[in-house]
């Protein structure tokens, strides 16, 4: 059975008395009672009311937070041409074609996000066992496979951030770190909640979001009141 340290108990001490908080209010209490000597990530667990087994409810998509996730990626493209150039221009860490798709082969992954174009998805195939199992393979939905590389790009490196769902129906995401102010992570929150709620599957029926709590990466999960959630 898993134990935590004093601090982390201090911190369980802290929220007794209290089973749900509004959205700012659970906010600053994660960076209240954030005590690691690392500028954590605060993140949301949303517990949902799908049946993650079927595939035709599965909840997956992509937000530009306002304020970014508070991590520097590194992006890496394939593309050739004036497309290579435009991602280099927007600021990707890598571009390249059949290059890369030889060095990715050896085991080189130093990169967070990884887009094509639409030509070049030929070669990356063959990349398919490596890049997939680490949710790291371009696709059209995620607006990955295109030839607006500029766009994607720059979003990507400005805050774009990708949720998908766990076989257990939950969904962990970061909204920044303990550093942001407030407000910061508050926008970051209702960018996301915006997000999610337009991911609903047509299939799923009951409540949608069944449990929400926020917390830092080493600290305690805090509810977070379900009716304020569900207006934003």
């Amino acid at each position: 059975m898993a134990t935590h340290g004093k601090k982390f108990e201090k911190a369980t001490e802290a929220l007794k008395g209290v089973e749900f908080f509004p959205i700012k209010s659970g906010l600053s209490k994660v960076k209240e009672l954030s005590y690691a000597k690392f500028d954590e990530s605060v993140d949301v667990h949303i517990n949902l009311g799908i049946d993650s087994s079927k595939p035709e409810q599965s909840v997956k998509g992509s937000v530009v937070l306002p304020f970014g996730t508070g991590r520097t990626v590194k992006v890496l493209v394939f593309a050739k041409g004036d497309y290579a150039d435009k991602a280099t221009k927007a600021g990707a860490d890598y571009v390249g074609a059949n290059d890369l798709v030889d060095k990715i082969s050896t085991g080189w992954i130093d990169f967070d996000y990884v887009v094509a174009t639409p030509d070049m998805m030929g070669p990356v195939g063959k990349l398919a066992k490596i890049l997939g199992p680490k949710g790291l393979l371009p696709n059209v939905k995620a607006g990955t496979v295109t030839f607006d590389v500029e766009n994607i790009v720059m979003e990507l490196k400005k805050g774009r951030a990708f949720y998908k769902n766990n076989k257990q129906g939950i969904i962990n995401f970061s909204i920044g770190k303990v550093s942001f102010d407030v407000d910061k992570l508050n926008d970051n929150f209702i960018a996301f909640i915006k997000a999610l709620l337009a991911s609903k599957p047509v299939s799923a029926k009951g409540q949608y979001i069944k449990k929400l709590t926020v917390s830092s990466t080493m600290g305690p999960g805090i509810q977070i009141n379900l009716d304020e959630v569900l207006k934003v």
